[in-house]
Protein backbone atom coordinates (compact mmCIF):
# COMPACT_ATOMS: atom_id res chain seq x y z
CA UNK A 1 0.00 0.00 0.00
CA UNK A 2 2.76 2.34 0.83
CA UNK A 3 4.15 1.33 -2.32
CA UNK A 4 1.09 2.85 -3.83
CA UNK A 5 0.83 5.91 -2.34
CA UNK A 6 4.30 6.46 -3.17
CA UNK A 7 3.40 5.78 -7.43
CA UNK A 8 0.71 8.09 -7.13
CA UNK A 9 2.34 10.75 -5.52
CA UNK A 10 4.84 10.87 -7.97
CA UNK A 11 2.41 10.89 -10.69
CA UNK A 12 0.61 13.59 -9.38
CA UNK A 13 3.86 15.88 -8.78
CA UNK A 14 4.79 14.75 -12.74
CA UNK A 15 1.48 16.17 -14.14
CA UNK A 16 2.22 19.74 -13.61
CA UNK A 17 5.49 19.59 -15.06
CA UNK A 18 4.30 18.20 -18.40
CA UNK A 19 1.97 21.13 -18.68
CA UNK A 20 4.60 23.67 -18.28
CA UNK A 21 6.48 21.69 -21.62
CA UNK A 22 3.39 22.79 -23.98
CA UNK A 23 3.79 26.34 -25.24
CA UNK A 24 0.53 28.19 -26.56
CA UNK A 25 0.81 29.82 -29.87
CA UNK A 26 1.55 33.27 -30.30
CA UNK A 27 -0.67 36.05 -30.75
CA UNK A 28 0.76 36.76 -34.09
CA UNK A 29 1.17 33.10 -34.95
CA UNK A 30 -2.53 33.04 -35.08
CA UNK A 31 -3.10 35.72 -36.85
CA UNK A 32 -0.84 34.94 -40.07
CA UNK A 33 -2.50 31.65 -40.05
CA UNK A 34 -6.04 33.04 -40.38
CA UNK A 35 -4.74 35.48 -43.24
CA UNK A 36 -3.16 32.52 -45.03
CA UNK A 37 -6.44 30.79 -44.96
CA UNK A 38 -8.40 33.96 -46.05
CA UNK A 39 -6.09 34.30 -49.33
CA UNK A 40 -6.89 30.78 -50.43
CA UNK A 41 -9.80 31.07 -49.90
CA UNK A 42 -9.87 34.41 -52.26
CA UNK A 43 -7.89 32.65 -54.45
CA UNK A 44 -10.23 29.31 -54.71
CA UNK A 45 -13.43 31.54 -55.67
CA UNK A 46 -11.22 33.49 -58.26
CA UNK A 47 -10.01 30.53 -59.67
CA UNK A 48 -13.63 28.71 -60.01
CA UNK A 49 -15.01 30.17 -62.54
CA UNK A 50 -12.11 30.12 -64.56
CA UNK A 51 -11.79 26.47 -64.12
CA UNK A 52 -15.17 25.58 -64.48
CA UNK A 53 -15.31 27.50 -68.08
CA UNK A 54 -12.28 25.60 -69.23
CA UNK A 55 -13.52 22.29 -67.94
CA UNK A 56 -16.69 23.10 -69.57
CA UNK A 57 -15.25 24.07 -73.27
CA UNK A 58 -12.70 20.82 -73.34
CA UNK A 59 -15.79 18.73 -72.15
CA UNK A 60 -17.82 20.16 -74.86
CA UNK A 61 -15.41 19.98 -77.74
CA UNK A 62 -14.36 16.26 -76.32
CA UNK A 63 -18.16 15.82 -76.59
CA UNK A 64 -18.61 16.86 -79.97
CA UNK A 65 -15.42 15.23 -81.77
CA UNK A 66 -17.01 11.54 -79.89
CA UNK A 67 -18.12 9.52 -82.48
CA UNK A 68 -21.05 8.51 -80.32
CA UNK A 69 -22.45 11.79 -79.55
CA UNK A 70 -22.53 12.32 -83.49
CA UNK A 71 -24.51 9.08 -83.53
CA UNK A 72 -26.48 10.14 -80.63
CA UNK A 73 -27.15 13.86 -82.33
CA UNK A 74 -27.56 13.05 -85.74
CA UNK A 75 -31.13 11.93 -85.70
CA UNK A 76 -32.10 14.90 -83.95
CA UNK A 77 -29.91 17.28 -86.15
CA UNK A 78 -30.81 16.64 -90.01
CA UNK A 79 -28.30 18.24 -92.60
CA UNK A 80 -28.86 21.43 -93.57
CA UNK A 81 -30.41 22.01 -96.54
CA UNK A 82 -28.58 24.69 -99.10
CA UNK A 83 -30.47 27.77 -99.26
CA UNK A 84 -31.96 29.40 -102.79
CA UNK A 85 -29.90 32.47 -101.52
CA UNK A 86 -27.32 34.03 -99.69
CA UNK A 87 -25.59 36.57 -98.56
CA UNK A 88 -21.46 37.11 -100.13
CA UNK A 89 -18.61 39.87 -99.88
CA UNK A 90 -17.95 40.99 -103.36
CA UNK A 91 -14.15 41.37 -102.42
CA UNK A 92 -12.13 39.91 -99.93
CA UNK A 93 -11.18 42.81 -96.83
CA UNK A 94 -7.44 43.90 -97.31
CA UNK A 95 -4.81 42.53 -94.76
CA UNK A 96 -3.44 42.21 -92.13
CA UNK A 97 -6.29 43.97 -89.96
CA UNK A 98 -5.72 45.59 -86.69
CA UNK A 99 -7.89 46.73 -83.84
CA UNK A 100 -9.33 49.86 -83.89
CA UNK A 101 -8.30 50.28 -87.74
CA UNK A 102 -11.02 50.82 -90.51
CA UNK A 103 -11.80 47.23 -92.25
CA UNK A 104 -12.14 48.22 -96.26
CA UNK A 105 -12.08 45.50 -99.17
CA UNK A 106 -8.62 44.82 -100.94
CA UNK A 107 -9.09 47.64 -103.46
CA UNK A 108 -8.89 50.09 -100.91
CA UNK A 109 -12.74 50.72 -100.68
CA UNK A 110 -15.74 49.76 -98.11
CA UNK A 111 -16.62 46.02 -97.69
CA UNK A 112 -19.97 45.54 -99.66
CA UNK A 113 -22.57 43.45 -99.25
CA UNK A 114 -24.18 41.46 -102.06
CA UNK A 115 -27.37 39.07 -102.49
CA UNK A 116 -26.42 35.47 -104.61
CA UNK A 117 -27.98 32.83 -106.01
CA UNK A 118 -26.54 29.85 -104.23
CA UNK A 119 -26.65 27.40 -107.56
CA UNK A 120 -24.88 30.51 -110.15
CA UNK A 121 -23.36 32.74 -107.68
CA UNK A 122 -25.16 35.40 -110.54
CA UNK A 123 -26.25 38.42 -108.15
CA UNK A 124 -29.60 38.48 -107.35
CA UNK A 125 -32.25 40.94 -105.90
CA UNK A 126 -35.85 40.42 -104.06
CA UNK A 127 -38.48 42.83 -103.28
CA UNK A 128 -38.77 43.80 -99.89
CA UNK A 129 -35.78 45.49 -98.40
CA UNK A 130 -33.63 42.96 -96.37
CA UNK A 131 -32.08 43.94 -92.61
CA UNK A 132 -28.42 42.43 -92.37
CA UNK A 133 -26.27 42.31 -89.18
CA UNK A 134 -22.32 41.98 -89.24
CA UNK A 135 -21.21 39.85 -86.78
CA UNK A 136 -17.80 38.15 -85.48
CA UNK A 137 -17.47 34.47 -86.43
CA UNK A 138 -14.61 32.11 -84.82
CA UNK A 139 -12.42 31.39 -87.24
CA UNK A 140 -12.51 27.00 -87.21
CA UNK A 141 -16.51 27.70 -88.13
CA UNK A 142 -18.47 25.66 -89.94
CA UNK A 143 -16.39 22.40 -88.58
CA UNK A 144 -15.34 20.14 -91.29
CA UNK A 145 -15.38 22.77 -93.59
CA UNK A 146 -18.66 21.92 -94.26
CA UNK A 147 -20.47 24.46 -97.00
CA UNK A 148 -23.76 24.44 -95.43
CA UNK A 149 -25.55 25.03 -91.95
CA UNK A 150 -28.09 26.20 -90.23
CA UNK A 151 -29.45 29.38 -89.06
CA UNK A 152 -29.23 27.58 -85.32
CA UNK A 153 -25.65 26.27 -85.81
CA UNK A 154 -24.62 30.09 -86.85
CA UNK A 155 -25.94 31.33 -84.05
CA UNK A 156 -24.94 29.01 -81.75
CA UNK A 157 -21.61 27.54 -82.80
CA UNK A 158 -20.30 30.66 -85.13
CA UNK A 159 -20.79 33.78 -83.43
CA UNK A 160 -18.01 34.75 -80.91
CA UNK A 161 -18.91 37.00 -78.50
CA UNK A 162 -17.28 39.30 -76.74
CA UNK A 163 -14.51 39.09 -73.64
CA UNK A 164 -15.96 39.73 -70.15
CA UNK A 165 -15.82 43.33 -69.38
CA UNK A 166 -14.69 44.24 -73.09
CA UNK A 167 -16.65 46.32 -75.55
CA UNK A 168 -18.39 44.02 -78.47
CA UNK A 169 -15.88 42.78 -80.94
CA UNK A 170 -17.23 44.38 -84.10
CA UNK A 171 -18.21 48.15 -83.90
CA UNK A 172 -19.33 50.08 -86.47
CA UNK A 173 -22.51 49.86 -89.08
CA UNK A 174 -23.05 46.50 -87.97
CA UNK A 175 -26.99 46.88 -88.39
CA UNK A 176 -27.60 47.64 -92.46
CA UNK A 177 -30.54 47.74 -94.97
CA UNK A 178 -30.03 46.17 -97.87
CA UNK A 179 -31.92 47.43 -100.78
CA UNK A 180 -31.93 45.49 -104.20
CA UNK A 181 -29.29 43.13 -103.44
CA UNK A 182 -26.41 45.27 -102.27
CA UNK A 183 -24.97 47.26 -99.51
CA UNK A 184 -21.68 48.62 -98.10
CA UNK A 185 -20.00 48.68 -94.97
CA UNK A 186 -18.74 52.13 -94.83
CA UNK A 187 -17.08 52.11 -90.79
CA UNK A 188 -15.84 48.44 -89.28
CA UNK A 189 -13.38 47.69 -86.69
CA UNK A 190 -12.47 45.35 -84.53
CA UNK A 191 -12.11 46.38 -80.47
CA UNK A 192 -10.07 43.12 -79.66
CA UNK A 193 -7.69 40.94 -81.23
CA UNK A 194 -8.07 37.10 -81.86
CA UNK A 195 -4.95 35.42 -79.66
CA UNK A 196 -7.69 34.75 -76.97
CA UNK A 197 -9.86 32.60 -79.37
CA UNK A 198 -9.12 28.59 -79.58
CA UNK A 199 -8.61 28.74 -83.34
CA UNK A 200 -6.54 32.59 -82.77
CA UNK A 201 -8.69 33.23 -85.81
CA UNK A 202 -11.59 35.46 -86.51
CA UNK A 203 -14.15 35.27 -89.59
CA UNK A 204 -17.07 38.66 -90.60
CA UNK A 205 -19.80 37.14 -91.10
CA UNK A 206 -23.47 38.69 -92.45
CA UNK A 207 -26.60 37.14 -91.57
CA UNK A 208 -30.07 38.11 -92.12
CA UNK A 209 -31.56 39.92 -88.82
CA UNK A 210 -33.85 36.45 -86.99
CA UNK A 211 -37.67 37.65 -87.09
CA UNK A 212 -37.63 40.53 -89.70
CA UNK A 213 -37.88 38.09 -92.98
CA UNK A 214 -40.33 35.39 -93.46
CA UNK A 215 -39.19 34.30 -97.20
CA UNK A 216 -37.20 31.17 -97.73
CA UNK A 217 -33.79 30.60 -96.35
CA UNK A 218 -31.10 33.04 -97.00
CA UNK A 219 -27.52 31.81 -96.24
CA UNK A 220 -25.02 33.93 -94.07
CA UNK A 221 -21.89 34.86 -95.63
CA UNK A 222 -18.48 34.45 -94.45
CA UNK A 223 -14.95 35.45 -95.03
CA UNK A 224 -11.89 33.83 -94.80
CA UNK A 225 -10.50 33.20 -91.60
CA UNK A 226 -7.63 35.97 -90.67
CA UNK A 227 -5.57 37.46 -87.96
CA UNK A 228 -6.46 40.02 -85.99
CA UNK A 229 -3.51 42.14 -84.69
CA UNK A 230 -2.97 44.56 -81.95
CA UNK A 231 -3.29 47.76 -83.08
CA UNK A 232 0.50 48.68 -81.47
CA UNK A 233 1.71 46.45 -83.92
CA UNK A 234 0.13 48.75 -86.97
CA UNK A 235 2.16 51.76 -86.07
CA UNK A 236 5.69 49.34 -87.19
CA UNK A 237 4.11 47.31 -90.46
CA UNK A 238 5.33 47.53 -93.90
CA UNK A 239 3.30 48.20 -96.56
CA UNK A 240 2.72 45.80 -99.68
CA UNK A 241 3.27 47.05 -102.53
CA UNK A 242 4.64 50.56 -100.75
CA UNK A 243 3.23 54.30 -102.02
CA UNK A 244 5.62 57.03 -103.18
CA UNK A 245 4.59 58.88 -100.25
CA UNK A 246 5.49 56.33 -97.61
CA UNK A 247 8.21 56.55 -95.06
CA UNK A 248 11.29 55.27 -95.42
CA UNK A 249 11.02 52.25 -92.78
CA UNK A 250 7.87 51.42 -94.08
CA UNK A 251 11.12 49.07 -96.55
CA UNK A 252 11.87 45.80 -95.45
CA UNK A 253 14.74 45.70 -93.57
CA UNK A 254 14.56 49.31 -92.38
CA UNK A 255 13.41 50.07 -88.46
CA UNK A 256 11.64 53.05 -87.65
CA UNK A 257 14.15 55.22 -85.48
CA UNK A 258 16.56 52.11 -86.33
CA UNK A 259 20.28 52.67 -87.65
CA UNK A 260 19.49 52.74 -91.29
CA UNK A 261 16.35 54.65 -90.71
CA UNK A 262 18.72 57.48 -88.88
CA UNK A 263 21.48 57.43 -91.36
CA UNK A 264 19.02 57.61 -94.37
CA UNK A 265 17.59 61.02 -92.87
CA UNK A 266 21.10 62.11 -91.97
CA UNK A 267 21.03 62.33 -95.98
CA UNK A 268 17.45 63.70 -96.98
CA UNK A 269 15.87 60.36 -98.16
CA UNK A 270 12.70 60.40 -95.78
CA UNK A 271 10.59 58.62 -97.79
CA UNK A 272 10.05 56.04 -100.55
CA UNK A 273 10.27 58.14 -103.15
CA UNK A 274 13.52 59.68 -102.36
CA UNK A 275 15.01 55.98 -101.77
CA UNK A 276 14.06 55.05 -105.48
CA UNK A 277 15.42 57.90 -107.01
CA UNK A 278 18.95 57.63 -105.23
CA UNK A 279 18.60 54.02 -106.01
CA UNK A 280 17.82 55.02 -109.93
CA UNK A 281 20.37 57.45 -110.53
CA UNK A 282 22.99 57.05 -108.05
CA UNK A 283 22.78 52.96 -106.25
CA UNK A 284 26.37 53.04 -105.36
CA UNK A 285 26.16 56.29 -103.26
CA UNK A 286 22.96 54.60 -101.73
CA UNK A 287 24.54 51.74 -100.57
CA UNK A 288 27.20 53.47 -99.39
CA UNK A 289 24.64 55.33 -97.01
CA UNK A 290 23.16 52.02 -95.90
CA UNK A 291 26.73 50.77 -94.56
CA UNK A 292 28.07 47.41 -93.75
CA UNK A 293 25.46 46.92 -91.28
CA UNK A 294 23.18 46.24 -94.31
CA UNK A 295 24.44 42.44 -95.86
CA UNK A 296 24.17 41.95 -99.58
CA UNK A 297 20.81 40.16 -98.56
CA UNK A 298 19.45 42.27 -96.50
CA UNK A 299 19.79 44.96 -99.47
CA UNK A 300 18.27 42.49 -101.81
CA UNK A 301 15.64 42.24 -99.99
CA UNK A 302 15.06 45.79 -99.25
CA UNK A 303 15.32 47.27 -102.91
CA UNK A 304 13.36 44.33 -104.16
CA UNK A 305 10.80 45.42 -102.03
CA UNK A 306 10.69 48.79 -102.88
CA UNK A 307 10.42 48.54 -106.53
CA UNK A 308 7.00 47.30 -106.20
CA UNK A 309 6.27 50.71 -105.49
CA UNK A 310 4.22 52.12 -108.61
CA UNK A 311 6.26 55.26 -109.89
CA UNK A 312 2.89 56.82 -111.05
CA UNK A 313 1.67 58.49 -114.43
CA UNK A 314 3.38 61.74 -113.98
CA UNK A 315 6.75 62.48 -116.19
CA UNK A 316 9.54 65.68 -115.94
CA UNK A 317 11.62 67.51 -118.39
CA UNK A 318 14.92 69.00 -117.55
CA UNK A 319 16.19 70.70 -120.64
CA UNK A 320 19.45 72.26 -122.02
CA UNK A 321 20.41 73.88 -125.09
CA UNK A 322 21.53 70.59 -126.70
CA UNK A 323 19.26 67.90 -124.90
CA UNK A 324 16.73 66.75 -122.62
CA UNK A 325 15.84 63.94 -120.38
CA UNK A 326 12.38 63.06 -119.40
CA UNK A 327 11.93 61.12 -116.19
CA UNK A 328 9.33 59.52 -114.17
CA UNK A 329 8.45 60.04 -110.37
CA UNK A 330 11.39 57.84 -109.70
CA UNK A 331 14.16 58.97 -112.25
CA UNK A 332 13.44 56.39 -114.84
CA UNK A 333 14.33 57.33 -118.46
CA UNK A 334 11.14 58.25 -120.44
CA UNK A 335 12.22 59.70 -123.54
CA UNK A 336 15.61 61.53 -124.32
CA UNK A 337 15.98 63.92 -127.31
CA UNK A 338 19.41 65.18 -128.68
CA UNK A 339 19.60 68.55 -130.73
CA UNK A 340 15.81 67.97 -131.41
CA UNK A 341 16.25 64.65 -132.31
CA UNK A 342 14.60 61.78 -130.35
CA UNK A 343 16.28 58.65 -129.21
CA UNK A 344 16.45 55.38 -127.84
CA UNK A 345 19.24 54.72 -125.72
CA UNK A 346 20.12 51.71 -127.66
CA UNK A 347 20.64 54.16 -130.27
CA UNK A 348 23.27 56.24 -128.64
CA UNK A 349 26.58 55.56 -129.32
CA UNK A 350 29.26 55.85 -125.88
CA UNK A 351 30.03 59.60 -125.78
CA UNK A 352 26.02 60.36 -126.15
CA UNK A 353 25.11 58.00 -123.29
CA UNK A 354 27.83 59.95 -120.93
CA UNK A 355 26.58 62.88 -121.72
CA UNK A 356 22.55 61.80 -121.11
CA UNK A 357 23.92 60.18 -118.10
CA UNK A 358 25.45 64.10 -117.28
CA UNK A 359 21.64 65.19 -118.06
CA UNK A 360 20.28 62.98 -115.51
CA UNK A 361 22.36 63.15 -112.86
CA UNK A 362 22.28 67.35 -113.29
CA UNK A 363 17.87 66.46 -113.66
CA UNK A 364 18.40 64.82 -110.38
CA UNK A 365 20.44 67.90 -108.38
CA UNK A 366 17.62 69.82 -109.63
CA UNK A 367 14.78 67.51 -108.70
CA UNK A 368 13.14 70.04 -106.83
CA UNK A 369 12.40 72.26 -109.55
CA UNK A 370 12.07 70.37 -112.52
CA UNK A 371 8.85 70.93 -115.26
CA UNK A 372 5.81 68.12 -115.22
CA UNK A 373 5.54 66.96 -118.83
CA UNK A 374 2.52 65.78 -120.78
CA UNK A 375 2.67 62.30 -120.40
CA UNK A 376 -0.25 61.41 -122.77
CA UNK A 377 1.69 63.79 -125.64
CA UNK A 378 5.00 61.99 -125.41
CA UNK A 379 3.82 58.36 -127.46
CA UNK A 380 7.61 56.83 -126.09
CA UNK A 381 8.44 53.92 -124.85
CA UNK A 382 9.79 52.84 -121.62
CA UNK A 383 14.05 53.88 -122.08
CA UNK A 384 16.43 51.27 -119.98
CA UNK A 385 18.22 53.42 -117.77
CA UNK A 386 22.02 54.11 -118.12
CA UNK A 387 24.01 52.78 -114.91
CA UNK A 388 27.02 52.27 -112.86
CA UNK A 389 28.72 55.44 -114.29
CA UNK A 390 32.18 56.67 -112.34
CA UNK A 391 31.74 59.91 -110.62
CA UNK A 392 35.42 61.31 -110.73
CA UNK A 393 36.80 65.32 -110.74
CA UNK A 394 37.81 66.55 -114.24
CA UNK A 395 38.53 70.39 -115.43
CA UNK A 396 36.55 72.35 -117.16
CA UNK A 397 36.50 72.08 -121.23
CA UNK A 398 36.43 75.73 -121.32
CA UNK A 399 36.28 76.47 -124.87
CA UNK A 400 37.11 73.40 -126.66
CA UNK A 401 33.92 72.23 -128.94
CA UNK A 402 33.19 68.31 -128.35
CA UNK A 403 31.43 66.41 -131.35
CA UNK A 404 28.70 63.80 -130.73
CA UNK A 405 28.61 61.43 -133.29
CA UNK A 406 25.64 59.43 -133.97
CA UNK A 407 24.91 55.86 -135.50
CA UNK A 408 21.00 55.65 -136.99
CA UNK A 409 20.37 53.29 -139.08
CA UNK A 410 23.94 52.74 -140.31
CA UNK A 411 24.31 56.16 -141.37
CA UNK A 412 27.24 58.52 -139.66
CA UNK A 413 25.55 62.15 -138.88
CA UNK A 414 27.93 64.29 -136.79
CA UNK A 415 27.12 67.47 -134.97
CA UNK A 416 28.60 70.06 -133.14
CA UNK A 417 28.34 70.43 -129.51
CA UNK A 418 29.42 74.33 -128.55
CA UNK A 419 28.96 74.05 -124.81
CA UNK A 420 27.71 71.64 -121.66
CA UNK A 421 25.73 72.36 -118.90
CA UNK A 422 28.71 73.11 -116.23
CA UNK A 423 27.56 70.86 -112.76
CA UNK A 424 29.47 70.01 -109.77
CA UNK A 425 30.46 66.77 -110.91
CA UNK A 426 31.69 64.87 -114.07
CA UNK A 427 31.64 61.24 -115.18
CA UNK A 428 33.93 58.65 -116.85
CA UNK A 429 32.53 55.53 -119.28
CA UNK A 430 33.81 53.12 -117.81
CA UNK A 431 32.70 50.63 -120.61
CA UNK A 432 29.69 48.76 -117.94
CA UNK A 433 26.13 49.62 -119.30
CA UNK A 434 23.38 46.91 -117.49
CA UNK A 435 19.76 46.90 -118.66
CA UNK A 436 20.96 48.22 -122.38
CA UNK A 437 19.92 46.53 -125.44
CA UNK A 438 21.39 46.87 -128.62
Amino acid sequence: MAAKRLHDGYGQEDQPDDKRVRRMPSFSTVIREALMVKQMQTLFVALEPLLRRVVQEELQAGLVRSPRYIERMSPETPPAQPPMWKLAFRFKPQLPIFTGSKIEDVNGNPLEIILVDVDTGAPATISQPLRVEVVPVLGDFPPDDREHWTAEEFQQRGIVKERSGKRPLLTGDVSLTMRDGCVAVNELQFTDNSSWVRCRRFRIGVRVVPGSYDGPRIGEAMTEPFVVRDHRGELYRKHYPPVLGDDVWRLEKIGKEGAFHRKLTQHNVRNVQEFLRLLTVKPDELRAIMGDGMTDRMWEVTTSHAKKCVPGDKVYMYSTPHGTVYVNSIFELVKVELAGVEYQLHQLNRAQKVFVQQLLLAAYEQRNNLQEADAMALHCNDVPLLQNAAEITIPALGDTQLWIQNSLNSQEIDFQVDEIPQANFALQWTGQMYNISG
